[in-house]
C-alpha cells in the first residue's frame, strides 16, 4: 500500500475503525462480524447484490441500527460523536428521495443546509462541484428532468457538500457513460490523500486503478481484504486460457467458470477461473480484479 497523508492533531492519522459490527433483517443476516481498520485513501467495496454493502454504508451513517460492534472515529465512539460524526461524513445512496420540482440549485442548497454551510459558503461548493461533474449548466434545471446518469452526479455532488473527511459513496458510477466514470473515477483518487473513501460497487473497472485495498463482501461476510496486486497473485494459480471451437462453447461454460471469451482466428479465446484447470495455451495470461471476483466468490 502506498504511503499515506498524516495529518491531524498531532500528525496522528485518521481512522475509522469498525469491530464486529452485525446487522440481521429478520432470519437474513445483513452483515456478521465486520471488522476493518480504514485510513485515508480508496477502498473498493465489492460484493453481488444481496451481499451486505449498503447495509454497511447503512451503518457507518448511523441511520441503521446496528445490533453488535463499534464503529470508531479516531478511536471515539460515532455514537457519543453524534451530530459531529455526521458532520465529517458525506454519503451518496444509490437512490435518494427528492422532488422533481425542485431545481438542482434548490435540492443542493437544502442539502447544503441540512449539513449546516452558510449561503456563501454552499454557492462556492455547489459551483465547484458542478464544474467537476460537468454539471455547471444544469443549477436551474429540474431534478425530475434529469436523465439517469445525471441525478447520480447530483447525488455524489451533494456527497461532497461541506470536505466530509468519510466518504461514503454507494454505486457511485451507475448510469455514466464510460467518459463520465472516467472524470468521477480520477477525481475521487485526487482526492483521497486526506478523506477516507469506501466505494461500495460491483464494477469492478471502477476501482482496479484507484483503490489502495480491496474488500471482498460475500453473504454478509468480510471473506477478503488486500491490495488489488496482493489479491491478483493470489488469484493467479486459478487463472488458465483455452482455445476451443465455438460449438465447443456450450459444454465448456458447464464445466468451468468464464471471465472473458474473445476471437482467436476461427477459436475462440476463454479466460477459465476456478480450480482444476486444463494447462493454458499460452504461457502470459492477464489477470485483473474480474478472475479475483469469480475466484473468491466462488471457491474462496
Amino acid at each position: 500500500m502506498g504511503q499515506r497523508k498524516n495529518w491531524e492533531n498531532g500528525g496522528k492519522t485518521m481512522e475509522l475503525n469498525i469491530e464486529s459490527l452485525t446487522k440481521h433483517y429478520g432470519d437474513l443476516c445483513a452483515l456478521e462480524d465486520f471488522t476493518v481498520c480504514l485510513r485515508p485513501g480508496v477502498y473498493g467495496l465489492l460484493g453481488p447484490n444481496g451481499a451486505g454493502k449498503s447495509t454497511l454504508m447503512n451503518l457507518l451513517t448511523d441511520t441503521v441500527k446496528r445490533e453488535a460492534g463499534s464503529i470508531r472515529y479516531n478511536g471515539k465512539e460515532i455514537l457519543e460523536l453524534g451530530r459531529g460524526y455526521r458532520a465529517l461524513v458525506g454519503y451518496m445512496p444509490q437512490q435518494q428521495g427528492y422532488y422533481e420540482e425542485f431545481t438542482v440549485g434548490r435540492f443542493l442548497y437544502y442539502m447544503a443546509a441540512l449539513k449546516g454551510l452558510s449561503r456563501s459558503k454552499a454557492r462556492g461548493e455547489i459551483t465547484e462541484f458542478l464544474e467537476v461533474v460537468g454539471l455547471s449548466d444544469c443549477l436551474h434545471k429540474k431534478m425530475g428532468s434529469l436523465s439517469g446518469g445525471m441525478r447520480q452526479r447530483i447525488l455524489l455532488v451533494q456527497a461532497l457538500l461541506g470536505s466530509p473527511k468519510v466518504l461514503l459513496l454507494d454505486e457511485p458510477t451507475a448510469g455514466l457513460d464510460p467518459e463520465e466514470r472516467i472524470r468521477i473515477r480520477n477525481y475521487i483518487s485526487a482526492i483521497a490523500t486526506e478523506r477516507i473513501v469506501l466505494l461500495a460497487t460491483h464494477v469492478v473497472s471502477d476501482v482496479e486503478s484507484i483503490a489502495e485495498e480491496i474488500l471482498l463482501l460475500r453473504k454478509g461476510q468480510l471473506i477478503a481484504r488486500d491490495t488489488p496486486a496482493a489479491l491478483v497473485d493470489q488469484t493467479r494459480p486459478f487463472v488458465s486460457e483455452l482455445l476451443c471451437l465455438p460449438e465447443e462453447l456450450p459444454q465448456i461454460q458447464n464445466q468451468y467458470r468464464i471471465s472473458n471469451i474473445s476471437q482467436y482466428g476461427s477459436q475462440l479465446l476463454l479466460r477459465l477461473v476456478g480450480p482444476n484447470l486444463p494447462p493454458p495455451c499460452f504461457p502470459d495470461i492477464r489477470v485483473g480484479l474480474d478472475e479475483v471476483y469469480l475466484y473468491f466468490m466462488n471457491w474462496k
